[in-house]
């Protein structure tokens, strides 16, 4: 895709979150633009998943500002964020399936909460969501009996239900064997053409990043250290942060 194409999507400006002591974020600033797949990187505990859930308002930073499109999500009210969160879908890293519900119960709970849709429209919308994402005619399967690839495809199934603009990847092959590894790498380009749509993925695995980044932000020193096109990355000379991170020599 073409970076930089138009104003940003989202934009991050001097966030800072804490809790109590541990601060988080002091100076958090990176321009999400809109279609790329922006990979998130850094050590354990140094916020990548912070920063997904203080762009949908699920946790608020102490000061900063993040913005989606012209709207100021730190200036809005829960009510506000929560239309804002019909835009912008969250894959949970361990899926977050609710086990008492079957697939097709848990892909349309967003449906039925959100729309106005008859149950054979619902019926229809779910159909498409499990085959976009390689799974059809398993609608009446329960969560346990789903591995941990399929959860993580069904977890997918319900956050596209909506459509939405921007999808947030909460360390999606984590656990997964090599084939799974691959299959949500896959998925995640899948989204991107067909959906047309964002994607922010916070990931330790190297070999998903690099399968499906645009660009590659490093998280050290409590803001954005680093972010480069992904191609820039095997010129980056060394002893740079993003190269060190990747080569795993990095001091955290």
């Amino acid at each position: 895709m073409t970076l930089h194409a138009g104003p940003p999507l989202i934009r991050f400006e001097g966030v800072a979150k804490a809790f109590g002591r541990n601060v988080i974020f002091s100076d958090l600033t990176i321009d999400v633009f809109n279609g790329e797949n922006l990979v998130i990187m850094g050590g354990s505990g140094t916020g990548k998943s912070v920063m997904l859930k203080c762009l949908i308002g699920l946790l608020t930073p102490e000061s900063g500002s993040i913005w989606y499109r012209d709207e100021e999500i730190t200036a809005m009210t829960e009510v506000e964020q929560i239309q804002v969160r019909r835009h912008i879908a969250y894959v949970f890293q361990q899926a977050a399936l609710f086990d008492s519900m079957t697939v097709y119960e848990n892909i349309a709970y967003p449906l039925r909460a959100h729309l106005k849709l008859t149950e054979d429209e619902i019926g229809e919308r779910v159909a498409l969501n499990l085959a976009r994402v390689g799974m059809p005619d398993t609608e009446q399967l329960m969560p346990a009996q789903l591995s941990g690839g399929m959860r993580k495809r069904i977890g997918l199934a319900r956050a596209i239900a909506l459509e939405p603009e921007v999808i947030l990847w909460d360390e999606p092959t984590t656990g997964l064997d090599p084939s799974n590894t691959r299959r949500i790498a896959e998925l995640i380009l899948k989204m991107q053409a067909e959906l047309k749509c964002t994607s922010l993925v916070v990931t330790h695995d190297m070999t998903a990043a690099m399968l499906v980044a645009d660009r590659v932000a490093l998280v050290y020193d409590r803001k954005i250290a680093s972010v480069l096109p992904k191609e820039r990355l095997a010129a980056e000379p060394p002893g740079s942060l993003i190269k060190s991170f990747v080569e795993g020599t990095l001091d955290l």
